[in-house]
């Protein structure tokens, strides 16, 4: 999912990091600080579609996801 973000965003996105969790099963997607999807929130994981329309509405949402785009 990182590199499929990086590769989506590039020029919008500086880096993805993943960083280790004390607690188990917790899946964390921040932008600048913001929480923007939480697995336990959701209810599961993202698909990446919708993983990356949620980093589009955030860092650039006037970009043409193409064939991942809403419809």
């Amino acid at each position: 999912m990182a590199q499929e973000l990086l590769n989506t965003f590039d020029g919008d996105l500086q880096s993805v990091t993943l960083q280790p969790s004390e607690t188990g099963g917790q899946y964390i997607i921040y932008i600048n600080g913001k929480i923007i999807f939480d697995r336990k929130i959701f209810g599961g994981f993202p698909e990446i579609k919708e993983l990356k329309q949620m980093v589009r509405d955030v860092v650039n949402p006037e970009k043409n996801l193409g064939h991942s785009d809403k419809h």
